[in-house]
């Protein structure tokens, strides 16, 4: 009993040692645990990521899908590899070519709306320009009221509603869809919604912005409609019978 303080007291130093010795070896696997925990957290949030990427690829890839079976006619499913380019025009490059049938001339859509139509193919790819390209006009109508427009493109992302008066009946938030006119675009694709409008008395016309409803500045996915079926003909193209003329054609008189 006399001698057990002094044991303690002699003890104490192995003691201490062996408590750090315990403390250190347990930080250094708490740390290497750590790492270890780190390591899996960063691979499960790429894979995560790489999930929510999926999963909205296959939400887009159902859109478009039910979009094709909406249309009267075929469609291929494309993707939108990069950018043209020439800085000064709205062009993409997407991943079919003649090869899979594609033309010029087909319209380009997306699952909100219309992004524009095919004018140069090659054999494993096509360019498509955009309906916010300067030099890209699509006739449309006015969901609202019925009232035909020619829409332009505007460059930046935006649209614009030409050569309609300053008193035609044109609100913001009207939607615009394609009146099928022109014999590229099936007619009820959505295009456009109405943003902004100036009536300036000074001038004839209005001037109506409209923004796009498709992603044409977002890249991604895209359906390619098959070309649309031969119109009608024209009354002038009517072919003649033997009892009467062609239509929009005169008849030369016999002169006795």
């Amino acid at each position: 009993i006399v001698l057990y303080p002094l044991q303690r007291a002699a003890y104490t130093p192995v003691d201490l040692y062996e408590r750090l010795g315990g403390y250190f070896s347990s930080l250094a696997v708490l740390q290497q645990e750590n790492a270890q925990l780190k390591r899996k957290e960063l691979e499960s949030a790429n894979w995560l990521l790489r999930q929510q990427h999926l999963e909205l690829e296959n939400q887009r890839l159902r859109a478009l899908l039910d979009m094709k079976d909406r249309q009267p006619v075929s469609g291929t499913i494309a993707e939108i590899l990069y950018k043209a380019r020439d800085p000064f025009s709205r062009r993409v490059v997407v991943d079919r070519g003649s090869q899979h049938d594609l033309v010029p001339g087909q319209a380009v859509v997306d699952e909100a709306g219309v992004l524009g139509q095919v004018t140069r193919v090659y054999p494993l790819q096509s360019e498509v320009t955009l309906v916010t390209d300067k030099n890209q006009a699509v006739p449309v109508k006015i969901i609202r009221n019925g009232l035909r427009a020619v829409l332009f493109g505007a460059g930046a992302g935006q649209l614009e509603l030409r050569f309609l008066a300053a008193n035609a009946d044109v609100q913001a938030g009207d939607l615009l869809v394609t009146s099928g006119l022109d014999g590229v675009y099936l007619p009820g694709l959505p295009v456009a919604k109405v943003a902004k409008i100036d009536r300036d008395s000074s001038h004839s016309f209005a001037r109506i912005t409209c923004v796009p409803l498709a992603g044409v500045e977002r890249h991604g996915l895209a359906l390619v409609l098959g070309s649309r079926s031969e119109l009608p003909p024209q009354p002038d193209d009517v072919p003649a019978t033997p009892d009467q003329p062609a239509r929009g054609k005169r008849v030369k008189k016999k002169v006795r």
